[in-house]
């Protein structure tokens, strides 16, 4: 974004900065660079956001801010609230991943222990703004997209008491976490910029990409390699567990009308509620909790001809009576995290296919039990099923795929 911004924009830049997980290969002659963490943020995020606010305070009245924002936002360029330390603000988040948050949950509570989000940066200048983001946000809500440090906020300390009460109770959270918030919803301290501060007037936001694009490419590309493609409306969202036997569902309803070979896309953003001690993110969780289905998607699966085969009637091991019909068709589906990143892991997310359940028997690794154990990580990696691209540079939410030949 800031490459692509610099060479576009057409006038001097005075100064321009980025954050990311790590420094890019090429940045714009004079860019400053600061490595923050995600999703947990680390000293670099706080330097980074100092350096922000530096840059937003010492801005004039006509001057313009713009500020690229995307999906990540939240981690890599945070600042506690004074009273509230860095060790503090990380535990918090660590807690609320792993009690399966929300993304909206889980904003609500950084911006009301954040010097810089839910519009405090645009109201820490005097400068007009324009905000250009990437939204990794189910709904595009721009409050919510890297915790919304230039738009108004419409949460309430009270809200972020409410997430940290239904997420665990607020004795699984640091002391001083739950004073602050105590403090905001007492009236000690001020809220978040709401809709009507006038510290905002001046600032303006749009969104320039989202989940939908990845999905627009995504279905692009599966028809020019010739699949008949169906793109799945409802966002995938909720534990991921959940969502991928919806998912499922959704695929075997698709099938009944698309011709073979079938793509079927969805994308959104899913959590996961840790109870195993196992390693894993939402993206492998969901292709996890694929595998007792795969077998099955692939029976639903139109025959030559539009015809569907009948569904199992047997042991889950043993081959369905079809009459002597042609064999299933091989069926591969995917979830993936568009920022090639998919939990404390390596990997970008992991694939499925119709041979996984005989792969998986054959090395005794047994999927319900890693899964209850959280464990995704290391099952997939058994395999070698891991998706792993690195960082992509983007962040657009998750991205689904099945495929049947």
């Amino acid at each position: 974004m800031l490459n692509a911004f610099a060479s576009a924009a057409g006038v001097p830049l005075r100064v321009s900065m980025g954050i990311g997980p790590s420094r890019p290969a090429e940045l714009p002659p004079d860019a400053e660079w600061y490595d923050g963490g995600h999703p947990i943020p680390t000293a670099g995020s706080v330097a980074a956001a100092r350096r922000a606010l530096g840059v937003a305070g010492k801005a004039r009245t006509d001057d313009l801010l713009v500020v690229l924002l995307s999906g990540g936002a939240s981690a890599l360029m945070a600042l506690p609230v004074e009273p509230v330390a860095l060790a503090d603000k990380q535990e918090t988040v660590r807690a609320l991943l792993l009690r399966g948050a929300t993304i909206d949950e889980l904003n609500t509570v950084r911006k009301h222990l954040s010097a810089i989000k839910g519009g405090r940066l645009a109201a820490a200048t005097n400068a007009s703004i324009v905000t250009l983001a990437i939204s990794d946000v189910v709904g595009d809500d721009l409050s919510v997209i890297g915790s919304g440090p230039t738009v108004a906020d419409p949460s309430t300390f009270a809200a972020a008491m409410n997430v940290l009460d239904a997420r665990g109770g607020r004795a699984a959270y640091p002391p001083s976490v739950v004073a602050w918030i105590e403090r905001g919803i007492a009236g000690e301290v001020p809220e978040t910029p709401w809709a009507d501060d006038r510290r905002l007037t001046r600032s303006e936001a749009r969104i320039i990409g989202g989940r939908m694009t990845a999905v627009k490419g995504a279905a692009q590309e599966a028809r020019s390699r010739g699949y008949d493609v169906r793109v799945l409306d409802t966002p995938i969202v909720g534990e991921a567990r959940n969502a991928a036997r919806s998912f499922a569902a959704d695929v075997r309803d698709a099938l009944t009308t698309l011709t073979r070979p079938a793509c079927v896309i969805g994308a959104g953003e899913t959590t996961v509620h840790v109870k195993g001690d196992g390693v894993g993110g939402r993206n492998q969780e969901f292709a996890l909790a694929l595998v007792p289905f795969i077998a099955d998607l692939s029976w639903s699966a139109p025959r030559d001809g539009g015809a569907e085969s009948p569904p199992r009637d047997r042991g889950a091991n043993s081959p369905p009576h079809n009459g002597g019909a042609a064999p299933a068709p091989h069926v591969v589906a995917a979830s993936v995290g568009t920022d090639g990143i998919d939990g404390p892991t390596d990997a970008a997310g992991a694939i499925v296919d119709t041979t996984t359940p005989d792969r998986a028997a054959a090395q005794r690794l047994d999927a319900l039990a890693f899964l209850n154990n959280n464990d995704s990580y290391h099952f997939f990696r058994a395999l070698d099923d891991l998706i792993r691209t690195g960082p992509t540079g983007t962040n657009v939410g998750d991205l689904q795929v099945a495929l049947i030949a």
